[in-house]
């Protein structure tokens, strides 16, 4: 019995599949490595990579005629950039949790060896400092919200972005051996988060944590606070807090559902996630 013919649906779906598996480990497709990978016979996996390729979504290498993802992706990543992006989608994360902690919170991604502020939500105090934290960069050595990035790529990457490279020091905290960086990194892997007490701002303290999509980590989101002025808490009573907002907004950079409920970290009751794939 002939195997049935793909739905127009079932076809969009598996065109998505195969842009999707592209990442930094697969680069390329050739026809007989797609269709094992898919389960599809040699015919629909050559249709598919075409049909793609007519598109612009792929590139056939005339040579090997293996198939990399082509301009058209270019073009629909550089949209999305220009009409805000990534800050779009996780400033509502940040809303709820500078309303629920009463602290300026930033979203934060890689810049060389810096993260740069690309989306900040002030706390219910208002700014924390006059000018905003947009577009701000931090390095890597000084302070929890470029630590908490830095910290969880591969060590032979960060060693490669950091080694010998000037750090400036910036407060008495600024720490800039070498090795005690590194055991500083090494620490934030072993807890999960980060946490400064003004070795980049003199007057503020921070705690970060990691956001990832899929396995690379892709920023940061930390939770700001001036030393000089006294809060509902401590600091790091909200970590809780903070580690579900970035795995919220990991979930919706991965692609996956929510993996549990969002939680009113206050009341200690679960709440539907206000963002993310159903």
């Amino acid at each position: 019995m002939p195997t049935p013919s793909p739905t127009p649906l079932q076809t969009v779906d598996r065109a998505l599949e195969v842009l999707l598996s592209f990442d930094e480990y697969r680069k390329e497709w050739g026809v007989l490595e797609l269709a094992d990978e898919f389960g599809l016979t040699r015919s629909t996996a050559q249709r598919l990579l075409a049909a793609l390729a007519a598109r612009g979504f792929l590139h056939a290498e005339p040579h090997t005629r293996r198939y990399r993802l082509g301009p058209a992706i270019w073009k629909t990543a550089a949209m999305w950039e220009r009409s805000g992006g990534l800050a779009n989608l996780a400033e509502p994360f940040l809303a709820d949790l500078a309303r629920d902690t009463d602290r300026t919170t930033l979203f934060c991604t890689p810049d060389g060896a810096y993260v740069r502020c690309i989306a900040a939500v002030d706390g219910v105090d208002g700014p924390r400092r006059a000018h905003p934290y947009l577009g701000d960069v931090f390095p890597a050595h000084a302070g929890a919200t470029s630590r908490a990035y830095f910290a969880f790529l591969v060590p032979s990457e960060r060693t490669a972005l950091l080694h010998g490279r000037p750090s400036a020091r910036y407060s008495e905290l600024t720490q800039v051996d070498e090795d005690a960086l590194r055991e500083l990194f090494d620490d934030t892997v072993r807890n999960g988060y980060a946490a400064s007490e003004g070795e980049f701002d003199a007057t503020s303290r921070a705690v970060a944590v990691p956001v990832f999509a899929g396995r690379r980590p892709v920023g940061s989101v930390s939770l700001l606070e001036d030393k000089t002025t006294d809060h509902d808490g401590a600091l790091l009573d909200a970590l809780p807090a903070l580690r579900t907002t970035a795995d919220a907004l990991s979930d919706v950079l991965s692609n996956r559902p929510p993996t549990a409920p969002r939680r009113d970290w206050r009341r200690g009751r679960g709440t539907a996630p206000t963002q993310g794939p159903r």
